[in-house]
C-alpha cells in the first residue's frame, strides 16, 4: 500500500503540495480517532507523535528550515558548524568535549526562530544569530536557515544519545557527518542511516576531513560510502566531500543548504517522510482488503436463545400457560367452586409478572422473581457472546479481534438487570379476558341458578311435608318432576360445560404461551442487540473508518 505513493514524494525536484500533506495528516488523525481505545497504545504512539509534531511544526514557522549536523565523536561536526557559520562562536558552545546539548545558529531575523528553537529545546544561551553582515550577498541566500550542532550519537553518556534521537525527530533536514576512519561504522548505518530510508529527500551525507585522504583515495572512499548508503536504502541521497579547514572545502555543502533554504520544501518533505513511515507501521493494522461483515443471523439467533435461557423465558412462558388456565377456569368454572380457585396463587403473580405492562412513562418497572440462571445457562450465554465476537472478528487483522471481544463483553455485568427489566416490561397478552370467557361464565351461572332453583323447590316441598301441610303438585316433564329436572339438569349441564371448555382452555393456554414466548424473545433480542451486538458493530464501524482513513493517507 505504501509503495504506491513513494514515488510521488521522492526526489529533490519533486515538490510536496502543502494541501496534500495536510490531507494526509488529517487522514492519520481520523485513523487515530477511530482506532483509539481499540488498539494497543504502543502501536499508536508514532501516529500520535506525528500528528502532534506536524501540527506544532507547521504552526510555528514555514519560513525557517531546521538543519541538523549529526555524527559520531571525532567526525568534525563542530568544525563544520563553525565553518558554515563563518563566526567565532563561544568556545563553551562549540569548542567543547562531548556534550549532551545542541547548539544553534540562525541566519536572518530571529523572529519566529526563537519560538521554533523553544519547541526544539535549544536553550537561549546555546543559540547564535548571524547579526553581523546580515545584508551581505554571501549570507542572504541562507536567511531562514537554523543550523543545529547535535551531540555525538556514539557518546558514552546514554542521555546524549537520547537527546540526539529526540532532536532527529524534530528537524527538517539531517546532514550526516562521517569521517574517513569511521564512515563504515556499523552503528551509524544500522541504528541511524538505515532507519532514514523513508527520509531520503531530507538526508544529506558528507565525508568530512576529506583532506586527510590522498587525492587518489578520495574517489574510492566516496564510492564505498555510496555503496553502503545504497544498502541502507538511501540510494539517491547526495554524498559530498567536505573540509572544514578550507573555505573551498564546504562550497558544495553550502550550495546544497542554500538550495534547500530557497525551496522552503524541507519541512514538507520531512513531514511527508514521517507520514510514510507512520503509515507503513500502521498498514498491518488494517490489512484486510474488505470491510468486516459482522455477526450473521444464525449467530445472533444463538445469542438470543442463550439470552432467553438466562432471562428465564422458559419459566415465564410456562407460568403464562398456567396463569391462563388458572384465570380461565376461575372465569368459566362452576360458580360454586370459583372462590376456591381464586384462593390458589396466580402463577404469574408469584413471579411478580401481572401479565400486563403499565405505561413506562408513568411508572417504574419492578424487579421480577424469575429464577436465577443455572450454571449451564450462564455458560451457554458466554459461549454465544464469544461466538458473536469470533464471527465479527473473523476477517480482522491483529489487534482488532481483541477489541471486538472486549466490546461484546463490555456490558456483560449489566445484562441480568436489563433482561429482568425487559421481561417485566413485556406485555404477555393476559391483560384482557377473552369474550368467550364471559359467555361461558354466564352459561355457568344460568345452569347453576337452575340447579339452585330446583333444589330450593324440592326443599320447599320437603318443609311442607314435614309440617304436615299438603304436598304441592310439581309440574312433570315426562315422568320426572320439574324441580328434580332443574337440579339434576343444572348440575349435569355445569359439569358438561366445564368438560367441553377444558380442551379449549388447554389449547388457548398453549397459544398464549407461544404468543408470550414470541414477545419475550423479541424483547430479549432487543437487549442482546443493545448490550452485545451494538458495541460490536461500533468497533466494526470504527475499523471501517480507520481502514478508509489509512487508505486516504496512502492515496494522497
Amino acid at each position: 500500500m505504501v509503495g504506491r505513493i513513494r514515488e510521488a514524494f521522492r526526489g529533490g525536484d519533486q515538490r510536496v503540495d502543502p494541501d496534500v500533506l495536510l490531507a494526509r495528516l488529517d487522514a492519520v488523525r481520523r485513523f487515530l480517532a477511530a482506532a483509539d481505545g481499540h488498539l494497543p497504545d504502543n502501536r499508536l504512539v508514532p501516529a500520535h507523535t506525528l500528528v502532534e509534531r506536524a501540527g506544532t511544526r507547521l504552526a510555528l514557522s514555514r519560513d525557517h528550515t531546521v538543519v541538523a549536523l549529526a555524527g559520531a565523536t571525532g567526525s568534525g561536526k563542530s568544525s563544520l558548524f563553525n565553518a558554515l557559520a563563518r563566526l567565532d562562536l563561544s568556545p563553551v558552545g562549540v569548542r567543547r568535549p562531548t556534550t549532551g546539548v545542541a547548539h544553534a545558529c540562525v541566519w536572518g531575523p530571529q523572529e519566529g526562530a526563537g519560538r521554533l528553537l523553544d519547541w526544539i529545546g535549544v536553550l537561549p544561551r546555546h543559540r547564535f544569530v548571524r547579526e553581523s553582515a546580515l545584508d551581505a550577498d554571501d549570507e542572504a541566500a541562507l536567511h531562514g536557515l537554523v543550523l543545529l550542532d547535535l551531540p555525538d550519537f556514539d557518546s558514552v553518556q546514554w542521555s546524549h544519545r537520547l537527546e540526539v534521537d529526540r532532536l532527529l525527530g524534530l528537524v527538517d533536514l539531517v546532514v550526516w557527518v562521517v569521517d574517513p576512519q569511521k564512515y563504515a561504522d556499523r552503528v551509524i548505518h544500522t541504528s541511524y542511516l538505515g532507519e532514514f530510508h523513508r527520509h531520503r529527500d531530507v538526508t544529506l551525507v558528507v565525508l568530512n576531513q576529506a583532506d586527510r585522504l590522498p587525492p587518489a583515495e578520495l574517489p574510492r572512499v566516496l564510492a564505498d560510502l555510496r555503496r553502503l548508503l545504497d544498502e541502507d536504502g538511501l540510494d539517491g541521497v547526495p554524498v559530498l566531500a567536505t573540509n572544514a579547514t578550507d573555505p573551498d572545502g564546504i562550497v558544495e555543502l553550502r550550495a546544497a543548504l542554500e538550495r534547500t533554504v530557497a525551496e522552503r520544501q524541507a519541512v514538507l518533505r520531512r513531514l511527508a517522510g514521517d507520514v510514510e513511515t507512520v503509515v507503513a507501521g500502521l498498514d498491518e493494522l488494517v490489512g484486510s482488503d474488505h470491510p468486516a461483515g459482522g455477526p450473521d443471523e444464525a449467530t445472533a439467533g444463538e445469542l438470543t436463545r442463550a439470552l432467553a435461557g438466562t432471562a428465564g423465558v422458559p419459566a415465564v412462558t410456562e407460568a403464562v400457560r398456567e396463569a391462563y388456565r388458572h384465570r380461565a377456569v376461575a372465569s368459566t368454572g362452576w360458580p360454586l367452586v370459583r372462590g376456591w380457585r381464586r384462593l390458589r396463587p396466580d402463577p404469574l403473580r408469584r413471579l411478580h409478572l401481572p401479565g400486563e405492562v403499565a405505561d413506562p412513562a408513568e411508572s417504574l418497572v419492578g424487579a421480577t422473581s424469575v429464577p436465577d440462571p443455572t450454571a449451564a445457562q450462564r455458560s451457554a450465554l458466554g459461549l454465544a457472546i464469544r461466538a458473536v465476537a469470533d464471527r465479527a472478528a473473523a476477517e480482522l487483522p491483529a489487534g482488532w479481534p481483541t477489541a471486538v471481544t472486549e466490546a461484546a463483553r463490555s456490558r456483560l455485568a449489566d445484562l441480568p438487570d436489563a433482561l429482568d427489566r425487559a421481561v417485566a416490561a413485556t406485555d404477555l397478552g393476559l391483560a384482557r379476558r377473552p369474550l368467550w370467557w364471559r359467555f361461558v361464565g354466564v352459561g355457568q351461572w344460568l345452569v347453576t341458578l337452575a340447579a339452585l332453583g330446583g333444589l330450593g323447590w324440592l326443599v320447599f316441598g320437603y318443609v311442607l311435608r314435614a309440617l304436615g301441610l299438603p304436598d304441592p303438585e310439581h309440574p312433570m316433564v315426562g315422568v320426572v318432576p320439574l324441580p328434580t329436572l332443574l337440579l339434576l339438569g343444572g348440575l349435569l349441564a355445569g359439569l358438561l360445560l366445564s368438560a367441553l371448555t377444558r380442551p379449549i382452555v388447554r389449547w388457548a393456554a398453549g397459544r398464549a404461551r407461544r404468543r408470550a414466548e414470541q414477545r419475550l424473545t423479541a424483547a430479549v433480542a432487543v437487549v442482546g442487540d443493545e448490550y452485545v451486538l451494538t458495541p460490536v458493530r461500533a468497533v466494526l464501524a470504527d475499523y471501517g473508518v480507520a481502514r478508509e482513513a489509512l487508505r486516504d493517507a496512502v492515496r494522497h
